[in-house]
């Protein structure tokens, strides 16, 4: 979308009105910025990462192996439209607008807002408890609030990650039951093509958007904010990681269903050491990555990206789990259902 093409003019206007509520917003004291800068934490990469894992290592495995695949399937999604839509931030839309926070990738929709709706409103609702339920909603609400005020989006940005995470939430709560035993009925050979589909078809479709349609884009000149070095690039690697992260994780709890899948149960002792050495080997992991990508830039950076996460999450959904219960840290599901099968769509 570069300057004088209809759809960015309609988005300069769009912008151009939004940016006055965010800089009254920002106008109520730079005080908000520490509390609002830990609160979106909790929408961010880490802090995601950490839970998902603590809840299907440590705390209970059903739970966490849908939640793993309701969070990563909103993220893939998240950033193929990031990558189709080259929406600014506001800081980089306008001087005037303060940035409390930094963010590389194109801005809508909402990936804060629309995966704390995935995994705060999927939690509150397995609750059952209506406070907990009130709970999220909250947290969402000020999820949102918090990444305008810290300039990173518009309040359309919010907004659609709030509908996307909303219609999302909806089919994973409505549908999961039908779509894991859709999936376990599956032969081998159709749940590996389904998936490999699931994950490369998002982003063949970027990359070709990105160097043939849009392959001249350059930021539009009436972006007069600090706009970073190369926003296209650094979303479609972002992309190439979630859709990694969707392979190896749904392939590994797959094959975890089938060899008798996992319980979470166990001693206090026994909880904490899975989740110490589980994050552990996915740090280590990461910084792996870190250093076989360095010095890499586009698309061979998103490349090593897909791949470095699709190890990290088949060790966080079968090889941890695996090691777990051959050193005796863990045990194999009491029922078949205690782990589900890794629906690629829930």
């Amino acid at each position: 979308m570069n300057t004088g093409t209809p759809e960015q003019l309609a988005m300069d206007v769009l912008w151009e009105v939004e940016t006055t509520p965010i800089l009254w917003i920002q106008g109520m004291g730079d005080w908000l910025a520490v509390p609002f800068g830990l609160l979106t934490e909790l929408g961010s990469q880490t802090f995601v990462i950490a839970l998902v894992a603590l809840i299907f290592w440590s705390v209970n495995a059903r739970v966490g192996a849908r939640l793993f695949v309701a969070v990563a399937v909103s993220a893939v999604i998240n950033y193929l439209f990031k990558s189709l839509f080259y929406g600014a931030r506001p800081y980089w839309f306008s001087a005037d607008v303060s940035a409390h926070s930094a963010e590389e990738s194109f801005g809508v929709p909402s990936g804060h807002v629309q995966h704390a709706t995935v995994l705060w409103g999927y939690l509150g609702a397995k609750t059952g408890d209506r406070r907990w339920m009130w709970a999220a909603g909250v947290l969402i609400a000020l999820m949102g609030l918090s990444r305008v005020y810290l300039g990173v989006h518009f309040i359309s940005d919010v907004l659609a990650g709030l509908l996307f995470g909303g219609v999302l939430l909806w089919a994973t709560l409505r549908w999961e039951d039908r779509i894991t035993a859709w999936w376990r009925g599956l032969d081998t050979a159709r749940w590996v093509l389904y998936l490999a589909l699931a994950s490369l078809l998002p982003c063949v479709l970027a990359t070709f958007w990105q160097l043939g349609a849009r392959g001249d884009w350059t930021p539009p000149a009436d972006w007069i904010g600090a706009v970073p070095l190369d926003p296209a690039a650094y979303t479609l690697a972002r992309l190439f990681t979630l859709a990694g992260a969707l392979l190896g994780g749904v392939c590994g709890l797959t094959l975890l269903d089938r060899r008798g899948g996992y319980s979470a149960s166990g001693t206090l002792i026994a909880r904490i050491a899975r989740f110490v050495l589980g994050i552990s080997v996915v740090l280590l992991i990461q910084v792996a990555g870190d250093i076989v990508s360095r010095g890499l830039e586009g698309l061979a950076a998103a490349v090593v990206a897909y791949a470095v996460y699709t190890v990290l999450a088949f060790w966080a959904m079968f090889l941890a789990p695996e090691l777990f219960v051959r050193t005796g840290l863990a045990s194999r599901s009491d029922q078949r259902a205690d782990t589900h099968s890794g629906s690629g769509q829930s």
